[in-house]
């Protein structure tokens, strides 16, 4: 893996968002965390409200905004998935010993 990995959710193919691979797991952790429950708290606010009229275009709107920080989210997922698959765990250590 790469030290640094562009963000999916870079606005063009010239991206300027990167993820540092190599982040102790704790800090990707806490960053896909921020931007998943940023997201979270907007949509459960705005499910407890009773009526919402808007136009489509403020929809649209809306939905890539909420997309951003959940792309993020998962792309720090997918790191965190990915170092972990290639750490040995402490059972498999074990079973070697």
């Amino acid at each position: 893996m790469k030290e640094f990995m562009a963000l999916t959710s870079n606005a063009d193919d010239l991206p300027s968002l990167y993820v540092n691979t190599t982040q102790p797991l704790h800090s990707l952790l806490s960053t896909a965390k921020y931007r998943i429950g940023a997201v979270t708290q907007i949509l459960e606010n705005l499910a407890m409200r009773g009526d919402i009229t808007t136009d489509s275009v403020i929809l649209s709107d809306f939905a890539l905004l909420c997309c951003i920080p959940l792309r993020d989210g998962c792309d720090l997922l997918d790191v965190i998935a990915h170092r972990m698959d290639v750490q040995p765990s402490a059972h498999s250590e074990r079973k070697a010993s």
